[in-house]
């Protein structure tokens, strides 16, 4: 797999993860959070600024 594969599949990961997070609404989901918070970490270390995919 080439860094841009694995940067296309982290980034639709957290896309995926924001839109359960947003369909939440209030309601804590401690397990979502931390994949959120992984998966931006793993994003960071790609070099990807996840400030521009975050809505």
């Amino acid at each position: 797999m080439t860094d841009k594969e694995l940067i296309t599949i982290t980034i639709d990961k957290y896309t995926d993860l924001q839109r359960i997070k947003r369909e939440n609404g209030n309601q804590e989901n401690k397990e979502l959070d931390y994949q959120l918070k992984v998966t931006t970490a793993k994003l960071s270390s790609l070099g990807v600024n996840v400030e521009d995919i975050t809505f």
